[in-house]
């Protein structure tokens, strides 16, 4: 206990001797490594959390936040309410827990709805729970994609009955909520339209119609994905224009060549039937059939009446007639070949395309047009028959642009390098603090330790000395009293004051060595050899 406060004593009076500057940086160090412990002890002691439920309903969240609660279990409440977070080995209890409550309860169903159906159940409520039961397994499959928060289907389905001539196509309706900042592909929506076409018998992909949460109608029924033809057509041209813009940088450079593209897109989708017949060469008649007919029969010869004259008196006739017929009559049916050829054009097919190319006069005036017209054309898919047009110009391009941009790029370097010479001029201040810090404290230390080394030797009060006392012998006692703080004391009776100086080195040097061995005899020594010099 002597020692510890010793050592608060000797912390105390090296605090009192500090500066102003000293304190205020001891006081900065102090607070700055307090609270780097506070720090580091909150995170090491806080538990790592694990999601318990994520993709909750408010209603769900909010049943299994109150059990959290009821057992007193931490939790954080994440994915803006719907993710809740528990402590790593609380996880299986509370889901086990959950469980037993019926909880999450809040979900679409599923075939699950078909457990609680009754024999007394009416052909409506089947027909209805069935319907329900396929709208909830198709919502979960497609919340289960990537980006996609929930999702809700409504099925048509009509009811099958003889006492219609036409039946009506089933329809679906998708309502999709996707999570923050993020936009459904037309890849992902091509694939829940054809998930949910293929799960309903008899079901097109037309007639499915997604819509988002923003109200944007990604399907509509009867058109299929939407992006449009608007929208392909722009994905189109930049398709094109990019993949021409890299091939004619290769060619005259970069910023030597501009291209823009403009896309004709249908709006309508169609289907085509074609039928054609042909006559196979060489192969006979599948079936042939003639049918002649021959007719022949005499006349009344030479008594043949004639044409009546005006008197009614029968003319004969000049020349005879033997009244003989033939006819002849061939069908023949011909092997044919048919072929029926369905097209189905969807909306989106390309009707035209015209592109147009600028070139730099002053980089591609060596330049063959003809040559970068081919090239354009077989990359971009010119078809004159279709009506694509393509233009290639040289022109003079204005380098205002370039080097307005060249210029912000350079100020941007200067920026970027004048923020990272002021970062390491802070660093190197930074750096400079704490090196000076350390130096004081070092400083600090040695002076410390210097001071803690002088220790003073009490000899009590000395006595006031003859001023008729030889000169050899008051050097001697001014130096044995210069020494008492550092040199052990010596035996009085076995020294002797000498006059020449030799005698008085070898003597001091005979005191130190003593006073190295036993520095409190010595002070005694010392005290006593005043005193009786006193007396004398």
């Amino acid at each position: 206990m002597t020692q510890v406060n010793a050592a608060f004593g000797r912390l105390g009076k090296t605090i009192s001797q500090f500066t102003l500057a000293q304190k205020t940086l001891a006081l900065i160090g102090i607070a700055v490594l307090a609270l780097g412990i506070f720090a580091l002890a909150s995170w090491a002691t806080k538990p790592s959390f694990t999601p318990l439920f994520s993709g909750l309903q408010p209603g769900d969240a909010n049943s299994i936040v109150e059990q959290l609660q009821a057992d007193g279990v931490p939790y954080e409440i994440a994915g803006g309410g719907s993710t809740i977070m528990v402590p790593e080995q609380n996880v299986y209890d509370q889901r086990l827990k959950a469980a037993g409550a019926g909880l999450p309860a809040s979900s679409t169903g599923g075939y699950s709805l078909l457990d609680d159906m009754g024999v007394t159940s009416s052909e409506f409520q089947q027909s209805v729970t069935y319907k329900r039961a396929l709208e909830g397994e198709l919502a979960k499959t497609i919340g289960a994609l990537n980006g996609v928060k929930t999702a809700s289907v409504q099925l048509a389905i009509p009811e099958d009955t003889v006492f219609v001539s036409e039946k009506v196509d089933p329809t679906a309706s998708v309502f999709i909520d996707t999570e923050n900042g993020v936009t459904l592909s037309g890849d992902q929506v091509q694939a829940i339209v054809h998930l949910t076409s293929a799960a309903i018998d008899g079901m097109k992909a037309t007639n499915v119609a997604v819509i988002d949460s923003a109200g944007t109608v990604l399907s509509a029924v009867g058109v299929g994905a939407t992006g449009s033809a608007d929208k392909q057509a722009t994905d189109y041209e930049q398709r094109i224009a990019a993949s021409i813009q890299g091939m004619l940088d290769q060619v005259v450079g970069p910023g030597n060549a501009t291209v823009a593209v403009a896309a004709d897109m249908s709006y309508e989708s169609a289907n085509r039937v074609e039928e054609t017949f042909t006559n196979p060469a060489g192969n006979p008649a599948l079936n042939e059939a003639t049918t002649t007919e021959e007719y022949t029969g005499g006349g009344a010869g030479n008594t043949a009446a004639g044409i009546l004259g005006p008197d009614n008196i029968a003319v004969p006739d000049g020349d005879g007639d033997d009244g003989a017929y033939t006819s002849e009559s061939t069908t023949k049916n011909n092997a044919v070949n048919k072929v029926t050829e369905t097209r189905e054009i969807p909306a989106g097919a390309l009707n035209r395309q015209t592109v147009s190319v600028a070139l730099n006069s002053a980089t591609a005036a060596g330049m063959n047009v003809a040559d970068i017209r081919a090239l354009v054309t077989n990359a971009a898919g010119i078809n004159v028959a279709r009506g694509d047009e393509l233009t290639v110009e040289m022109v003079a391009f204005n380098a205002s642009g370039a080097e307005a941009a060249q210029e912000a790029l350079a100020a941007a370097d200067a920026a970027a390098e004048a923020e990272r010479r002021a970062e390491l001029v802070r660093m190197g201040i930074l750096a400079a603090g704490i090196v000076a810090i350390v130096i004081l404290a070092l400083v600090a230390y040695a002076m410390r330790s210097r001071r803690q080394n002088r220790q003073a030797v009490d000899i009590g009060i000395l006595p006031e000395l003859d001023p008729l006392a030889p000169p050899a012998g008051l050097a001697m006692i001014g130096q044995d009293q210069g020494r008492t703080a550092l040199e052990p004391p010596v035996d009085t009776a076995s020294l002797r004051i000498v006059a020449n100086a030799a005698d008085s080195e070898r003597k001091l040097e005979e005191l130190d060595h003593l006073a190295l061995q036993d520095p409190v005899r010595t002070a005694d020594y010392l005290r006593n050899f005043m005193d009786e010099g006193q007396r004398v």
